[in-house]
């Protein structure tokens, strides 16, 4: 490959858009730099692009595309990559094209798109940085890198006449790419803000402080608008010239601006800026201020540039614009244009309003600094803002400059001063502020009072807050909505909702409205106090009301929905929410994150999860730590490791509960190795484990049997200063009373009594449990009867034990005997309970008894489980083998057929159905299910085929967790076709197959080497808009590589890379530790290299 030379690419560019549109419309190179945490090896293995964005002569300023780029190796080019970035300093830039374009200096842009239209660029090179080691084009569609730039905007750019494949004779001959066109959403700003969240800022340059740019991307205007709007202006009385009415609608921002540059009048063009901005079709942006205070100051009108530039402050709707005009106003400080006491005014007060407290107090100390005499409005805005954030001794240096100016402090000035007081928690100071100013005889407002009454509820003195809501009544100071909404709040949050209710109807007697912040209070207290529907009752009224409820409104319904188990009325108000293009916040998706998360479906939950990744808000720990419980509930702890580095990656620290739940999770799973790791990166970490992470380690220890190991976390919980709780020590007598420890569980129960821990019946029945498994009933019965003597009550799993003692010793009785003493103490028994009874029964012969425990149990609404419904199958083939066989095997058979050994003949199955109908229980779908779902798991397919025959007979019909279930085994057995057949039979029935069934699938159909089927199901799966990592981590990680077939993994990979499925770096390492188990020779980051270079 020919390296291209600064004359050539300069050449190239002057030929492109040069041509095209002479001197005077010269291409404007997007460019910026390749950010910092790319390697060098990393960077001279890439290709990479320049674009020019070129503009008509009617366009001054064009919107730029900003990538990350990096530096050719060898040269001082700088280039654009892969994926958005902000836009590199100024002076770098003026530097890069004063080297390579000198003629093209004018107006370098540096914004992202932020409103809807269509960019064009009229020259596309792309400049390797050396010779591509690949047999591939320069620009292949396959690549990482342009994949990732085509989609920047969250699936929004579509490129219509874009050569994707370009030869490199074209670019060694210099030749010009065709032009392309790209619309772009208004979504892009707010995605690229993500982007920059979701990546740390560590990675990105700042953004540049060149103002002169327009905020709208690039479109030909319509033919002689512009130049017929100058035309009207010039005339007379042009205000009610009926063309303009027919043309002022077509006019974007763009227009607007050229036409106040071009306009021979300045005053006239003034005139129609005010004009123009006050249409109701027409929305101003930043670009046509700057061209009117151009205008304005070049003529000197420095009085009418001051009213324009005041507006300019006041228009700006975020910190960035206020950031981009504040640039502007420097730019043109040295121009005669000072700013006035009214500007400084206005821009501090807009920097308060988006708290930008530091730069508040440059332009501050900038005014002191100044001619300008600066009036009570600045201090007390400067007082505000700084009381605002807490900082009240720094308001209170503002404060001298008041008295110094020999001004007064005013009501605004003491209030404010409360204000802070209150934000820091210092009630007593706030007070003497509030008697401070009565005594100088400067007035309280409502606002005085609501903001101490505000501090009070916070405090959680509501009783006293109420008492200062009736003084300012009686002083004849009427509260406001204000001032009755966070009392309300804060009764509400107290369970005091009735109260709540009575300051309601004590508000509207005085005429004062409810707004939507006191409904919101109200809806959220009402449902947490268990009143759902008068809530909802209260949100309808508030819609008549004409109030449009917030999203801390919907927040609070859809959490009490999701509390009180009505998820899907909590799911219907979020995709509402979601259809009306309403702000969902983190607090919102959360919420719904859980609800998935508590039904077991995690998949769904990451699919909203990728949706925050991608659109924001940010995921927070709690959205992590939400997703990691869902996975360990589902027993699957290799993701919620993933998580967790996904987590790490992202910049969000782990907390105290993300590494509690996780280590419980692994020594629940029995990965103490792992649980172990987790809790020592814990302590690398800075993060002490509490005593649910050594509580859960030492039970974890003494489940396993390595209690010596439990002891010894034990003595070093204590000497960390962490104290056992009885929890601790529960797991510490579990363990040695199963071990057949006694002695040193008696040692371990007096050293716990020491600590001053009473033992609670989780201590009692842990050793119930050891001494019933040893056989010792006898002496377990006499601690239940000491532990009811100390008033506490056995729970369920105190009696459920016991009954499984009894029948381990053949006491089957005497165990149903205390299942009624059980019920009638108000517990209900479980299915554990019901399956220890019932397999005591079975193990006697009694199986006509031990089916009436079994209807007994259907008809109290206890679920039968497969342990249940096993232990019955077993007693059925003792009994027919007992009707065949003579005394003499008798006793084998008994001595063969215990409780946990599994069911080996269909014809007992039949019989089992046949027995549960004679006995009253005909066979449900929850029958079958649990049935079918057993059998496959035990591998015994044809079994499970034959039961879903079976349920059909009966007239039943298969439900989705059947259908997973054969078609998961179905799959493990390679029976491909009779997997693919209960597929399509999902598919008719519109039941949406799991990931884990496409996971089951396309293993088994690799396996098969049927790879171009699976292939297709993978392409399909990806239409499911399930969470991209997710997709890797359970297909082909758990999957394909888990199988050793990478080839195919690999294969499926590209399909992402070649739809644009954007994953997560720390995807690629679990690919490259997964491959690299799979080839010893290559290590993990030659490997993670090779993945991400095969993809580009």
């Amino acid at each position: 490959m020919h390296g291209l030379s600064r004359s050539s690419l300069s050449g190239i560019m002057r030929t492109g858009d040069g041509a095209r549109y002479g001197n005077a419309a010269a291409p404007i190179s997007c460019s910026s730099r390749l950010f910092d945490s790319v390697g060098e090896s990393e960077s001279r293995s890439r290709w990479y692009s320049v674009l020019s964005a070129g503009r008509s002569h009617f366009i001054k300023y064009s919107t730029h595309v900003n990538l990350k780029g990096t530096s050719f190796p060898g040269n001082q080019y700088e280039s654009t990559a892969a994926a958005p970035c902000v836009s590199a300093l100024p002076a770098e830039k003026f530097e890069f094209y004063k080297r390579n374009f000198d003629e093209y200096l004018d107006s370098l842009p540096s914004s992202c798109f932020i409103t809807e239209g269509e960019v064009v660029f009229q020259s596309v090179l792309y400049a390797p940085a050396i010779a591509s080691t690949r047999k591939e084009d320069i620009i292949n569609p396959k690549t990482k890198h342009f994949q990732q730039y085509l989609s920047f905007v969250k699936g929004a750019v579509a490129s219509t006449n874009l050569p994707l494949n370009v030869p490199r004779d074209i670019l060694a001959e210099s030749q010009i790419v065709q032009i392309m066109r790209k619309p772009i959403k208004t979504s892009s700003s707010i995605h690229l803000r993500s982007l920059l969240s979701q990546s740390g800022s560590h990675h990105f340059r700042g953004f540049s402080s060149k103002p002169n740019f327009s905020f709208t991307p690039f479109e030909d205007p319509p033919p002689n608008l512009v130049s017929k709007i100058c035309s009207i202006l010039s005339g007379p009385q042009w205000e009610k010239n009926p063309q303009l009415k027919t043309l002022s609608p077509k006019l974007k921002p763009y227009h607007v601006s050229k036409i106040l540059e071009i306009h021979n009048n300045t005053d006239s063009a003034l005139r129609f800026f005010y004009w123009v901005s006050n249409r109701h079709f027409y929305v101003r942006d930043m670009g046509c201020f700057i061209s009117m205070l151009n205008r304005l100051v070049q003529d000197h009108q420095f009085a009418k540039a001051d009213h324009v530039r005041i507006l300019m402050i006041k228009a700006c709707r975020n910190e960035d614009e206020l950031k981009q005009a504040m640039s502007y106003f420097n730019e043109i400080s040295g121009t005669g244009f000072e700013f006035t006491l009214y500007s400084f005014n206005t821009l501090l007060i807009q920097l308060g309003k988006f708290d930008m407290v530091f730069v508040a107090q440059d332009v501050y100390y900038k005014m002191l600094n100044s001619r300008i005499r600066p009036s009570l409005l600045t201090f007390n805005t400067m007082i505000n803002i700084l009381c605002k954030k807490g900082r009240v001794q720094e308001a209170e240096l503002v404060l001298s400059k008041v008295f110094q100016y020999d001004m007064c402090p005013d009501v605004f000035t003491h209030t404010s001063l409360i204000l802070g007081h209150c934000r820091n928690g210092n009630l007593s100071a706030a007070f003497k502020v509030f008697d401070r100013m009565v005594m100088e005889g400067c007035d309280p407002n409502s606002v005085t009072y609501s903001t101490l009454i505000n501090g009070l509820c916070n405090d959680g003195r509501v009783d006293e807050a109420l008492d200062m809501i009736e003084a300012m009544i009686e002083k004849g100071i009427e509260p406001t909505v204000y001032t009755y909404t966070v009392p309300i709040t804060s009764l509400c949050e107290a369970g005091r909702v009735n109260e709540a209710i009575e300051l309601v109807g004590s508000m509207r007697k005085r005429g004062c409205i409810l707004n939507v912040h006191t409904h919101t209070a109200l809806i959220s207290g009402l449902s947490r106090a268990g009143k759902l529907e008068i809530a909802i009752g209260i949100y309808h009224k508030m819609l008549r009301n004409g109030l449009v409820p917030s999203t801390v409104t919907f927040n609070a319904l859809i959490n009490e929905f999701c509390a009180g188990g009505r998820f899907g009325v909590a799911l219907k108000i979020f995709y509402w929410m979601e259809g009306r293009g309403m702000s969902l916040n983190v607090q919102t998706y959360n919420e719904i994150i859980k609800g998935f998360c508590l039904l077991g479906d995690v998949e769904k939950a990451m699919v909203l999860f990728n949706k925050m990744l991608k659109a924001g808000p940010p995921p927070t720990v709690v959205t992590y730590n939400t997703l990691i419980n869902g996975y360990l509930k589902l027993g699957n702890k290799n993701n919620s490791i993933r998580l967790l580095e996904l987590m790490k990656e992202s910049g969000c620290e782990p907390d105290e509960w993300t590494y509690s739940k996780l280590i419980s999770g692994c020594c629940e799973g029995g990965k103490l190795d792992l649980a172990s790791s987790l809790f020592y990166e814990m302590e690398k970490r800075g993060i002490s484990p509490n005593q649910v992470c050594y509580t859960a380690m030492i039970s974890g220890y003494c489940t396993a049997g390595k209690l010596d190991i439990a002891l010894t976390l034990f003595e070093k919980m204590e000497e960390s200063g962490c104290h056992p709780s009885v929890e601790t020590y529960n797991a510490i007598l579990s363990g040695l009373s199963k071990d057949n420890r006694f002695s040193e569980a008696e040692k371990t129960c007096i050293k716990m009594a020491e600590q001053g821990l009473q033992p609670n019946v989780i201590t009692y029945t842990s050793l119930i449990d050891g001494l019933c498994r040893n056989g010792r009933t006898e002496l377990a019965f006499k601690i239940f009867h000491e532990m009811e003597k100390r008033n506490c009550s056995p729970n369920l799993y105190t009696y459920s034990l016991l009954i499984y003692g009894l029948c381990l010793e053949g006491k089957a009785d005497d165990a149903e005997g205390l299942l009624e003493e059980m019920e009638g103490k108000g517990l209900v028994p479980d299915e554990v309970t019901y399956t220890s009874l019932i397999d005591g029964f079975v193990m006697h012969d009694r199986l006509d008894h031990a089916f009436l425990l079994l209807r007994r149990m259907i008809n109290m609404g206890c679920k039968p489980n497969y342990r249940t419904l096993c232990v019955l199958l077993k007693g059925l083939q003792r009994e027919s083998k007992l009707l065949t066989e003579k005394a003499a095997a008798q006793h084998e058979a008994v001595y063969n057929c215990s409780s946990d050994e599994r069911c080996t003949n269909f014809e007992v199955l039949c019989n089992f159905l046949t027995r549960l109908s004679e006995n009253g229980c005909d066979p449900t779908v929850d029958t079958y299910s649990t049935l079918v779902t057993g059998l496959c798991r035990e591998g015994r397919s044809w079994e499970a085929s034959q039961l879903m025959e079976n349920m059909k007979e009966r007239g039943l019909c298969p439900n989705q967790e059947i259908y997973d279930s054969m078609l998961v085994s179905h799959c493990k057995n390679l029976e491909l076709d009779h997997a693919l057949n209960i597929f399509n039979k999902m598919t008719i029935r519109v039941l949406e197959p799991r990931l884990s069934i496409y996971k089951a699938l396309i293993c088994a159909l690799c396996s098969a080497s049927r790879v171009e089927e699976a292939q297709n199901f993978f392409k399909s799966m990806l239409e499911k808009e399930w969470n991209n990592d997710e997709i890797v981590w359970t297909v082909l990680v758990d999957g394909l590589l888990k199988q050793g077939q990478v080839d195919p993994c690999m294969s499926l990979l590209h399909i992402m890379e070649a739809r644009n499925c954007i994953l997560n770096s720390h995807t690629y390492l679990i690919l490259a530790r997964e491959l690299s188990k799979l080839d010893k020779s290559i290590e993990t980051y030659e490997i993670s290299d090779q993945v991400k270079k095969d993809i580009d």
